[in-house]
């Protein structure tokens, strides 16, 4: 199982955007990526400006596919001018699970 854990800060008074571009690529997910395994998003409790994705895909191609995507694209379209600092992206390969 190929993961990717995404850690991204909003700027200050852009909370709202963010959180809602993430949702729209949650939708896109649900509706159009059957081997996308998990797609979790989080805001932070105490920093609304905090939000952070664990993403599970069952291969090499269910990852490209979904990075390539339209939904991606535009979600970086929002995203990098709100952005208050470089997302911090962490791709593994997952060791264990429940």
């Amino acid at each position: 199982m190929l993961t990717i854990t995404a850690v991204i800060r909003a700027k200050k008074g852009h909370e709202a955007t963010m959180r809602q571009a993430l949702l729209d690529v949650v939708a896109h997910v649900r509706a159009d990526e059957p081997s996308t395994v998990g797609y979790h998003v989080s805001q932070d409790a105490a920093d609304a400006c905090v939000f952070a994705t664990y993403e599970r895909y069952a291969d090499q191609a269910a990852m490209d596919r979904h990075n390539n995507s339209p939904a991606v694209a535009r979600f970086f379209e929002v995203a990098k001018p709100i952005l208050d600092r470089d997302v911090i992206l962490v791709s593994a390969n997952e060791i264990a699970s429940k």
